[in-house]
């Protein structure tokens, strides 16, 4: 008797909230439930969910595996502001791969996608809210561990093998197949959830890796969705270090070649492409380390810098902060090396990012979807075609993915099937999202990918870099924004005229000594 009243207090409850139970039919033939509940606890507070309609979804682990085991990730509801709010919501894909789309809210947020539509997040299989939580402290501190090393010595590369390692053990705790945390089987949750929520069709929204999950979703499931938005290409095919190589070498070359298309940038810094490109080498033949101060850190830091280390620091944070990048190369070439060394040291010892991220996705896709799928040769020949002059040692590292090949070997997963590669034909309207600096998932795969999007809208965000969503231009931000809910009312005849008034980069000028 209790059962029944908590069954029709249940029915009740979703009734209430406007949306119907999965059907125990089609519970059965998709082997996956939804059920309401408390919102998720991120690591870090969001105010927006305090506010928001909450659940998990269960579903298999591994979907070749009849009778395995099943695994459940959060879900959360943000209602649209407006009282019309249209029929068809908005669901968004998190970065990474292993960030969790709860911890983006937001950022999706900040962009009002809410303004007259639902936007579900659902944390992906292994990130940070989802059950089984595979992060690993470890990996998360090699990088604060290793500041006073050069950036790709093999001594470097042991000690994220031994991080590795350590985080395989403790995942493989928690789990028996770390080799169903992919792509494809996200792409089939993310359905799963949809039909779990009655909605006929939706709008995807992708950011960064989330880019490569939305492609795959287009391919697996392309029924279920009424338009596509991806900021930040990460194209399946070329996922991995051949991409990261051509990424690299767009963006940092794109910033340069801003600085020398501008009067005062150019007439203080020169060539400052030819000063980068010089620096990498000296300093990978012959590493420093350097004491700097980082903020909120007692005393001065021990950082390390060698040519890896700055092409990775032109990458990331530099092309996020284009209009110091500049200064700060002309700065360590005439001695003053804390610029840099403070910037690349500060997010590594922030604790704030510390068991965050979800690993067990992150080696789940790269080990299974990318290292695979190309060699150590073809990643070379890429990198030497972006950056002719830089040694081996540099270009077998991909940028963001460094000794991952290495890795890949003590995660020892299977490979995932060569579907996750396949490239992604469809006539759904799909907005196309690519940013000028963008030296993480290059400018020109936006149009890459476009080819086989029989209707596309394609734009670049000028002056900045990676996910123009999230830039740190408050002019580049509305743009995207205004793009991006142009698009969703009105498909291919999304307003892009703002693009024309971003502001080029203010490059930070200093005086000469």
């Amino acid at each position: 008797m209790k059962s029944v009243s908590w069954f029709v207090a249940f029915i009740c409850a979703v009734a209430a909230l406007g949306v119907a139970p999965l059907a125990a039919t089609r519970m059965a033939a998709r082997a996956s439930t939804f059920v309401w509940g408390p919102c998720p606890t991120p690591p870090h507070p969001i105010a927006e969910l305090k506010h928001a309609r909450c659940g998990r979804l269960t579903v298999p682990e591994n979907r070749r595996r009849r009778g395995g085991p099943t695994i459940s990730l959060s879900v959360a509801i943000v209602a649209a502001k407006s009282p019309k709010a249209k029929s068809d919501p908005i669901v968004w894909l998190a970065g990474g791969p292993g960030d969790d789309a709860i911890t983006e809210i937001p950022m999706a947020l900040a962009g009002k996608l809410n303004e007259n539509r639902d936007v579900i997040f659902m944390s992906q299989r292994g990130t940070y809210t989802a059950q089984p939580k595979l992060t690993c402290e470890a990996v998360d501190r090699w990088a604060a561990e290793t500041l006073d090393m050069p950036y790709d010595a093999a001594a470097t590369g042991k000690a994220y093998s031994v991080a590795t390692l350590k985080c395989r053990r403790e995942l493989s705790a928690q789990t028996s197949d770390l080799g169903a945390y992919n792509t494809l089987e996200s792409a089939d949750d993310l359905d799963d959830l949809r039909v779990a929520l009655h909605i006929a069709k939706w709008n995807v929204y992708g950011i960064s890796y989330g880019t490569d999950f939305a492609l795959t979703y287009m391919r697996q499931h392309p029924s279920g969705i009424r338009s596509v938005g991806i900021d930040g290409i990460f194209p399946p095919p070329l996922g991995g270090g051949v991409a990261a190589w051509i990424s690299a070498g767009e963006g940092i070359n794109a910033l340069f070649k801003a600085c020398r298309d501008q009067a005062r940038c150019r007439q203080r810094y020169g060539d400052i492409g030819a000063t980068f490109r010089r620096l990498v080498t000296r300093y990978e033949r012959s590493p420093q380390t350097v004491k700097v101060q980082v903020r909120g850190r007692p005393g001065k830091v021990n950082v390390k810098i060698s040519g890896g280390m700055l092409v990775q620091w032109t990458i990331s944070p530099g092309t996020h902060v284009a209009a110091d990048v500049p200064a700060s190369i002309d700065a360590l070439a005439h001695g003053d090396p804390a610029p840099i060394a403070s910037t690349w040291a500060a997010p590594k010892l922030d604790p704030a990012g510390i068991g965050v991220l979800g690993n067990g996705l992150f080696y789940g896709v790269a080990c299974g979807e990318w290292v695979p799928y190309e060699t150590e040769k073809s990643v070379v020949a890429t990198g030497r075609r972006t950056f002719p002059m830089f040694p081996l040692s540099i270009l077998k590292n991909a940028p963001n993915l460094p000794f991952m090949r290495e890795n890949c070997r003590d995660w020892n997963i299977p490979r995932v099937s060569p579907a996750v590669r396949a490239v992604t034909r469809s006539s759904i309207p799909t907005l196309v999202i690519s940013a000028q600096y963008d030296a993480q998932t290059a400018a020109s795969f936006g149009a890459y990918v476009a080819r086989t999007l029989s209707n596309a809208t394609v734009v670049t965000i000028p002056n900045v870099a990676h996910v123009a969503f999230g830039s740190p231009s408050p002019a580049a931000n509305a743009c995207a924004y205004a793009i991006v809910r142009s698009f969703f009312d009105s498909l291919n005849r999304a307003d892009t005229s703002c693009i024309k008034k971003v502001p080029a980069t203010n490059f930070k000028i200093k005086p000469r000594r």
